[in-house]
């Protein structure tokens, strides 16, 4: 799905074949038991062949396969007379063509009913995909794109997160074009906890970095000079910022409390 926007506009269906074989040759799928059941209404290999889009030899090639892996005749001849005589399934032929008709019947209703799943479990493979995403990046998050900005060098992406915040990333005009980002399609922001900085008080006050997430400090990690932050946002999702330990006392950082962190649009590195 190169073209992930335009795969999530269309609609998604799941489909699959169903064939048999014997001993792991290929007995035959549809296009066989087609040509089989084809034999069995119109009582001739020209005919069969020719409704089923198969030439005189690919039917007969087909046949003589599928007689050999069956071990038995799957038609015989009738004696010729005025008509000049014609062809016809046997017992095993006509049993072959009804149980395969039965069990795609079956796969056909199984396909239509995990097809119906088809988006949830597209979902689910992206977010386990995300999940087991191995990164240096302390923080990842993934979204939906809700916007794109497209400048003369670079791009404006704007990230929307299941919490409802969002996330904005500049990058190369280029690198927007190769990941074919526009809106809907689905992305991931990769932000190194370094590049966070945390704020506790940030009314009144005005900052030139384009992302600002506000929520609550939930862990707090002292280091001998390092003290790493995590902070959790609506919808469950968590930041974490590396700050110096002398920044985490004068900030008074503990559990609960209100704080933000912001980080420059040209920290965030995006991916699909």
């Amino acid at each position: 799905m190169k073209d992930e926007a335009g795969a999530q506009n269309a609609g998604m269906a799941l489909q699959g074949n169903v064939w048999m074989t014997v001993d792991g040759q290929k007995l035959g799928g549809r296009e066989r038991m087609d040509l089989l059941a084809a034999i069995g209404e119109h009582g001739s290999i020209t005919a069969a062949a020719k409704a089923v889009g198969l030439s005189y030899k690919g039917a007969w090639d087909a046949i003589e396969a599928m007689n050999n892996l069956a071990g038995e005749a799957l038609l015989e001849r009738l004696a010729g007379g005025k008509g000049g005589g014609g062809t016809r399934l046997t017992a095993r032929g006509q049993q072959l063509v009804k149980n395969f008709a039965q069990i795609d019947e079956a796969h056909r209703r199984f396909v239509a009913a995990l097809s119906s799943q088809s988006h949830a479990l597209a979902d689910d493979l992206l977010m386990i995909r995300n999940i087991t995403m191995k990164t240096s990046a302390r923080n990842q998050f993934s979204g939906k794109v809700a916007s794109v900005q497209q400048g003369v060098v670079n791009d404006e992406v704007t990230l929307g997160l299941a919490g409802g915040q969002q996330i904005v990333a500049t990058i190369t005009r280029d690198s927007s074009e190769s990941l074919a980002l526009a809106p809907g399609v689905s992305a991931w922001a990769l932000i190194k906890a370094s590049s966070v900085i945390v704020v506790t008080e940030p009314e009144g006050a005005r900052f030139s970095a384009r992302n600002q997430l506000s929520g609550t400090v939930s862990r707090v990690q002292e280091g001998a000079v390092n003290t790493e932050v995590s902070i959790a946002l609506a919808g469950g999702a968590t930041i974490a910022a590396i700050v110096t330990r002398e920044s985490a006392i004068a900030l008074e950082l503990t559990v609960g409390k209100p704080a933000t962190a912001i980080f420059k649009a040209s920290a965030v590195i995006l991916g699909t």
